[in-house]
């Protein structure tokens, strides 16, 4: 068994090959093989035309092209079919079947016994329904690993920003209602303010009265009638307005 020398290891080398086995016959082949290829050839095309079959037929290769009679310039050897085709380095060759490929390198690690399986561990399931769907313990909520976050239980920053932009506009609108309180704010009108308003209102009463005295006995024309009913409210509103400020001694006015 020492003296047997076996071939490198190669990926070719893995299943047998139909010529390395001894026991499996030579295929066979016909003897009348050559002479069924003559006959063949020869009987293939002899009734492929009409005419006779001795007749020359032009050649593919002489046949008029188109610009051939106009002067040509100089041909450059870049433009020219030849030059485009020409190949100036050959790849080489396919290698064959039965080419062993060659071995870099070799070396004398047994990957069988060093490989380990490490088995997997099943994830712990929270609960498994009948049709055997089992839902993974940490995904299920049970798990309390969002409270042991370090943001956790914080406000988020747009949150915070948020209320501080509804503070701010609160405090613009109670500035806004406070301006607008003390503007329009109440002050109490004197005594002697009291009694100037009150002569004056007086007086206005007895210029429209005068002037309402003044007006003709009968009203024919609209604007007549027209003048009459204005004058007759005017000294009603100032009437109102004597009675109101006689009646009352406290009066707030707007500052």
């Amino acid at each position: 068994m020492s003296g047997i020398i076996h071939p490198p290891e190669s990926v070719y080398n893995l299943l047998p090959r139909e010529e390395d086995d001894p026991h499996k016959p030579p295929r066979y082949v016909s003897k009348f093989r050559p002479a069924v290829l003559i006959e063949t050839k020869t009987k293939k095309h002899s009734m492929r035309t009409m005419g006779p079959a001795a007749v020359e037929a032009p050649s593919p290769h002489n046949y008029l092209k188109s610009h051939s009679k106009e002067s040509k310039s100089v041909e450059k050897a870049e433009y020219s079919k030849e030059a485009r085709h020409s190949c100036t380095q050959k790849k080489p060759p396919v290698p064959a079947r039965t080419d062993v490929p060659p071995v870099v390198f070799h070396t004398g690690k047994n990957f069988i016994k060093t490989v380990k399986i490490v088995p997997m561990k099943p994830k712990p399931a929270a609960c498994i329904d009948i049709k055997g769907y089992k839902q993974v313990l940490e995904d299920s909520g049970l798990v309390p690993k969002y409270t042991k976050k370090k943001d956790y239980g914080e406000v988020p920053k747009y949150l915070q920003q948020r209320s501080q932009e509804q503070q701010r506009a609160q405090e613009d609108f109670e500035n806004f209602v406070k301006d607008h309180r003390e503007q329009a704010a109440l002050t109490n009108l004197s005594e002697e303010r009291r009694q100037a308003v009150l002569e004056g209102l007086k007086k206005t009463w007895d210029q429209l009265h005068h002037e309402y005295q003044c007006l003709p006995l009968v009203t024919e024309t609209m604007s007549q009638k027209s003048h009459r009913q204005q004058l007759e409210t005017k000294m009603t509103q100032v009437e109102n307005d004597i009675k109101l400020i006689q009646r009352f001694k406290t009066i707030y006015v707007p500052k």
